[in-house]
């Protein structure tokens, strides 16, 4: 390994929906970090790596910062805002807007509290027009005392290789952490169950927001084929109603579209089944949420 080699640990930020999940897979060039349009949709610490000729850019997704309601909120929070003091590099994502809300008031005030390098990535510049871009960056110049302020367009990747370069600007020099060919350490349940969820959200409609999770019971290979175990778990009656659907109709779309992912990411021939269970209030219960992955960090 050359002196030269650089890598280190990078978190993304910004209030839900401003794109992070879709920026992390156009940098990483292929489907990770779920993307849906509803908020809270990434729960744990995904960690998708990014290996250059310069370097390694581990990227740790933090839920994201906003006001705790349950505790599954206040369990996101304290994740995400112990993930700003560890790592090398904060990219904030904001949308090209002058107006700076609340939620991003917030978030400026966890970021004058570290000491971490801050890069402001504006994103979504294919949806302003040129002219638009700079009144931006005036009004968030100050808002934080910023190492750099990037324009990207997630979506179609404008820029987002200026935005690498200026990462690896602040990482440190040191060895690679991870093989060249390792793109994510989470273990492919938590990948297929998040995968299931994902399709969930697409399908359903606004009345179930996040009040479901996936819980994987079996994930077993025979011959070829991967056969896949899961139960979708929500907190009402009414709600598995729903997603079971007229005639097992919705359950069977949102098995067959998770399927497709699935096998493109697993590369083999999937066997899904799905269940719906209903537990009441499990976003409240401390035993529930550990039971579906949500773990405090020793």
């Amino acid at each position: 390994m050359n002196n030269h080699y650089k890598s280190g640990f990078v978190t993304l930020i910004g209030r839900p929906n401003v794109g992070k999940s879709t920026l992390m897979n156009q940098l990483i060039g292929q489907k990770i970090a779920i993307t849906s349009n509803k908020p809270q949709t990434t729960r744990n610490r995904i960690q998708t790596i990014l290996t250059t000729e310069e370097g390694q850019i581990v990227f740790v997704d933090t839920p994201g910062i906003h006001k705790a309601k349950n505790k599954l909120g206040e369990y996101m929070v304290n994740v995400a805002e112990r993930t700003l003091k560890e790592v090398d590099v904060i990219l904030w994502l904001v949308e090209p807007a002058t107006f700076i809300g609340a939620g991003e008031q917030h978030i400026a005030d966890q970021l004058r509290r570290v000491n971490t390098p801050v890069i402001l990535v504006i994103n979504k510049i294919d949806s302003v027009k040129k002219e638009e871009i700079l009144p931006v960056i005036a009004a968030y110049k100050d808002v934080c005392d910023f190492a750099e302020i990037v324009p990207v367009s997630a979506r179609n990747g404008d820029n987002t290789d200026e935005l690498v370069r200026e990462i690896f600007k602040y990482l440190p020099y040191g060895p690679q952490f991870y093989d060249e060919d390792t793109v994510t350490d989470q273990p492919e349940r938590q990948i297929v169950a998040e995968l299931i969820r994902e399709k969930a959200l697409h399908s359903l409609q606004e009345e179930i927001p996040h009040g479901i999770a996936v819980a994987i019971d079996r994930m077993q290979k025979k011959n070829k084929i991967m056969h896949i175990d899961a139960t979708i778990i929500c907190e009402r009656d009414s709600h598995k109603g729903i997603i079971i659907g007229k005639q097992g109709n919705m359950l069977k779309k949102i098995g067959s579209t998770a399927r497709y992912e699935i096998e493109k990411m697993l590369d083999c021939q999937v066997n899904l089944k799905l269940w719906v269970k209903v537990k009441k209030d499990w976003r409240d219960s401390e035993f529930l949420m550990k039971n579906f992955g949500y773990r405090e960090e020793e």
